[in-house]
């Protein structure tokens, strides 16, 4: 076939496309309609990840692979979401940084997102309803907890609803070439994330911290033979060329983020709960908190402990256990939890 008839295909595949995504949204409609009748959350992870698994059993043995498959339906759904309501997200800012990265990859880019300057900013747009919902880190593969959105929890009324694993991947990105490049800006902790590149590559060069790494972009952008380093997001937004690609130094780095809001997610078969608790201040009381999660085999992938700050000395637990909140046993868990704990709350069971 000529180039001109593959072209005229291409236009009558993308015309019936159009139609069906119009289709599409006039049901969403619908849904919309019907969620908010019967009060439903308007964004439904567990409904997302089971559509996305679909499509990608479908796609099987096509072109298209997994990644792309997820990239193009993520946008079809941001749009149908920014149909049902104007939703509204509130992030770890500013806009360029590796959560708003996180909070696009979970939402897309049809809704609003509404950057804060600290977590609990974050926490308080949820919490008044200013934005549907909130999106934070939680830890980092190879540095750990995020402490302040750990000690956010203790007195927030707020709920876990999804999560965002997050590949870190940081890049060097210019508007000129690379040996022209006299000076590089970024975040504290980017900067130490590519200390070995740096020193390997840019030696000569002492790199400048900056408050964040969008500040960095935009320095970078505004003056002549500067870089930045960070992610794609920031190239996309500041009209920076990449360089090079994922020059830290730690390869499988991977940023863990909550999606936080006023309800919990619904069962999807394949779930994790996370738990925050306090134990009285009398011997052997953590090791008795922790038996029920033998006693009924439930899986505990992480606890880390923080001060309470509400008494000397006294402790909050955070655990991750595989299973949901509704499940008969952890119910049985939890009572038994309360007999040896001063504090229990069950912060929130979403998609694993």
């Amino acid at each position: 076939m000529s180039l001109e008839d593959l072209r005229d295909r291409i236009d009558k595949i993308d015309t019936e496309m159009i139609r069906l995504l119009n289709e599409r949204a006039d049901i969403v409609h619908e849904v919309g309609v019907v969620k908010k009748r019967e009060g439903l959350e308007i964004y439904a992870p567990e409904r997302e990840e089971k559509l996305l698994r679909s499509l990608v059993a479908k796609g099987e043995g096509g072109r298209l692979p997994e990644d792309s498959i997820r990239a193009i339906y993520r946008e079809i759904m941001s749009a149908a979401l920014a149909l049902e309501e104007d939703l509204k997200i509130a992030y770890l800012g500013p806009a360029g940084t590796w959560t708003h990265q996180a909070a696009i990859g979970k939402f897309g880019h049809s809704v609003k997102y509404l950057p804060q300057p600290s977590f609990a900013d974050v926490f308080e747009q949820v919490e008044r309803r200013v934005a549907d919902y909130g999106v934070v880190p939680i830890e980092n593969s190879t540095e750990g907890a995020v402490t302040h959105t750990l000690d956010l929890f203790a007195d927030s009324p707020l709920k876990i609803y999804g999560q965002v694993m997050l590949p870190i991947e940081n890049n060097l990105m210019a508007n000129c070439k690379r040996e022209d490049i006299q000076q590089i800006y970024s975040h504290p902790q980017i900067i130490a994330q590519c200390r070995a590149w740096l020193g390997k590559n840019f030696h000569e060069i002492q790199p400048i911290e900056k408050s964040s790494s969008a500040v960095a972009a935009e320095l970078a952008a505004a003056e002549p033979n500067s870089a930045v380093l960070g992610g794609t997001l920031l190239a996309e937004m500041y009209g920076l060329k990449v360089l090079e690609t994922s020059i830290q130094d730690i390869a499988h780095n991977t940023t863990r983020f909550l999606v936080i809001s006023h309800k919990t997610c619904p069962p999807t078969g394949n779930d994790r709960t996370s738990v925050m608790f306090s134990v009285r201040d009398q011997p052997g009381s953590l090791h008795k908190a922790l038996e029920p999660f033998e006693e009924f085999e439930i899986n505990m992938s992480k606890i880390e402990s923080r001060p309470s700050k509400r008494r000397a000395w006294e402790y909050f637990f955070f655990v991750d256990l595989a299973g949901h909140c509704e499940d008969e046993k952890f119910a049985r868990v939890i009572d038994q939890l309360e007999q040896h704990c001063s504090f229990v709350k069950v912060l929130g069971s979403y998609p694993a």
